[in-house]
């Protein structure tokens, strides 16, 4: 009997045990082969000892009978990581991990109590992440099936990727996957070359590299033993909030109303706002806080602070302000224009 074959016939046994019957069209579709194929694997399992019971007529199917219950309930390692991603459908397509993800969740429906039978799709209908972000169409790099199977087997890889104009390569220790707004990254120690003939090479930072900028990832033969004290949830968390600040390389004054305040978390960076309107002084005579605020660029701060309309005043500098001057001078010119355009209509 074939891989293929003796898998599938699993899988029916699996997908038996864990409904009351199916129909030989249901099978046919979970199994994605005909139902005459159907009928012949059920003719085997039966041959085999499998007690499946065939019931005849229009709302027939297959059914176990007598309480049979597999052994072959227990997860393969592969199986039991892809379980704690279940939630996550569309990484596991990405990652080439669905089919494993399909037969853990079997696995665990055929080894649940009878009133526990239907935990997978209450669960499904109650919870599902979409993890890019609106109005962008998410693109899977055509290298993070390869990049995944390294990151599971703890194999080291010889990658080609893009920064700005040139092209490097790096042998890199793949230590985890993150999915951050549909854009796919992996945490990887950087190997740095061996410091005399034949010996080891050495293992250098962390870092972070986002996998559809790599145009070639090798795996190597040889495992790596990971640091069991690397954190990945920490270090991505620690690598993000370095990357947030490390964009931030302007600072204006700004005067903001209550209502500028307390909107002022959604506009720019949250933390960098929090810190900014805890250092600044008490409201002045008009309620109003005049605070200095960390922003990305000049031209980024114009765009984030338009959205405040009249609830903030940029104080400084001069250039930003002026910038802020002319716009509110046209909003008004527009709007004058309009209002006398409809009092002569």
């Amino acid at each position: 009997m074939g891989r293929m074959r003796a898998a599938r016939l699993i899988k029916m046994v699996l997908l038996l045990q864990s409904r009351p019957s199916m129909t030989a069209a249901e099978l046919a579709r979970e199994l994605e082969v005909s139902e005459r194929t159907i009928t012949r694997d059920a003719q085997a399992l039966s041959e085999a000892g499998v007690p499946v019971y065939a019931d005849r007529g229009r709302t027939g199917g297959y059914r176990l009978v007598g309480g049979y219950r597999t052994r072959l309930t227990g997860l393969a390692r592969s199986e039991a990581e892809a379980l704690f991603l279940s939630g996550v459908p569309g990484a596991l397509r990405e990652m080439g991990l669905e089919d494993a993800s399909s037969a853990a969740q079997l696995k665990v429906s055929a080894a649940l109590l009878p009133s526990l039978k239907d935990a997978s799709r209450t669960a499904a209908q109650r919870f599902h992440l979409d993890a890019p972000a609106w109005f962008a169409e998410p693109k899977t790099p055509e290298l993070l099936p390869a990049i995944a199977e390294a990151v599971w087997d703890d194999r080291r890889i010889t990658a080609r990727y893009r920064r700005e104009e040139t092209e490097l390569e790096r042998e890199l220790e793949p230590y985890g996957l993150v999915l951050k707004a549909g854009v796919w990254y992996v945490c990887a120690r950087v190997i740095g070359p061996a410091s005399r003939a034949g010996a080891e090479s050495e293992p250098g930072p962390f870092r972070v590299y986002r996998i559809e900028r790599f145009t070639s990832a090798e795996p190597g033969t040889d495992r790596f033993e990971r640091d069991e004290s690397f954190d990945l949830p920490r270090f991505w968390s620690e690598q993000a909030e370095q990357f947030a600040r490390s964009l931030l390389r302007a600072t204006i004054v700004v005067r903001l109303t209550e209502t500028g305040a307390r909107r002022l978390k959604h506009t720019v960076d949250p933390l960098s706002a929090q810190e900014a309107l805890d250092a600044a002084g008490p409201p002045d005579g008009e309620g109003r806080v005049t605070l200095t605020l960390p922003v990305e660029s000049y031209d980024v701060a114009y765009t984030q602070f338009l959205s405040l309309g009249p609830e903030a005043e940029v104080l400084e500098p001069a250039q930003l302000r002026k910038r802020f001057s002319d716009a509110a001078a046209r909003i008004a010119a527009y709007y004058l224009d309009a209002a006398t355009r409809t009092d002569k209509d």
